[in-house]
């Protein structure tokens, strides 16, 4: 199909056209906690990928292979290393969530990126860029050596505090987490959506005393 003969795509809303200034703030970064201001980590870059949902807004997550070395069962955005045809952390992200998930680019309107942070433990430098679907079209799994399954999931279920808590790892590290129905987020994806949420103005009052061991089969050795 050729872009021309294309039906416009759903243009990003006002309120999310507004929240622009806001992830450009200087001090975005002191928003995400669990990070790091940049180091000498390997250059990547993830994609905050939004869209027009039921109700509301729907968010793109990628839940990774049970098998793999690192990050094995994680919950996670689409995204991965930075590279060398890759202009700036924006094609990036946007490669990534293409050859992840199927998400064409040009049907990505970009809102803005986060400064970037260094994930000690993966040793990353990590570009979040945030994104408005403006043709969502149905996901899959493309990349089947690294992903096990894709998810559509609901703004309002994730700003839930019900579906909120905190996780305790066994190496002593707490952070915020997420419920969705049985997926379970947390680590450096839940620290961006506890951080973005917070940066936006989105967040409800919930309760942090609220703790969860990480279930094992989310687990990984790695925050």
């Amino acid at each position: 199909m050729t872009t021309e003969s294309r039906q416009p795509g759903s243009p990003v809303p006002p309120e999310l056209a507004a929240a622009r200034d806001r992830l450009a703030h200087p001090d975005a970064l002191s928003f995400i906690s669990g990070t790091r201001r940049p180091g000498r980590g390997r250059p990547a870059a993830v994609l905050i990928l939004l869209c027009a949902g039921a109700e509301g807004y729907d968010l793109v997550l990628v839940e990774k292979r049970p098998d793999l070395r690192h990050h094995a069962g994680q919950v996670a955005f689409p995204g991965g290393s930075m590279e060398a045809a890759d202009a700036d952390p924006i094609a990036a992200a946007l490669r990534e969530a293409q050859e992840e998930v199927g998400v064409v680019p040009a049907d990505v309107s970009v809102l803005g990126i986060l400064p970037t942070a260094h994930i000690r433990r993966s040793g990353f430098d990590v570009t979040s860029v945030v994104g408005w679907w403006t043709r969502p079209s149905p996901l899959q799994v493309m990349d089947v050596g690294e992903l096990a399954a894709v998810h559509r999931v609901g703004l309002a279920h994730l700003l839930d505090p019900a579906n909120r808590d905190t996780w305790t790892h066994p190496s002593g590290f707490t952070g915020p987490g997420f419920w969705i129905d049985e997926l379970y987020v947390w680590g450096f994806t839940a620290y961006l959506l506890d951080g973005l949420f917070e940066l936006l103005g989105w967040t409800q009052p919930w309760d942090a005393g609220r703790i969860s061991e990480i279930p094992s089969r989310f687990l990984s050795e790695r925050l």
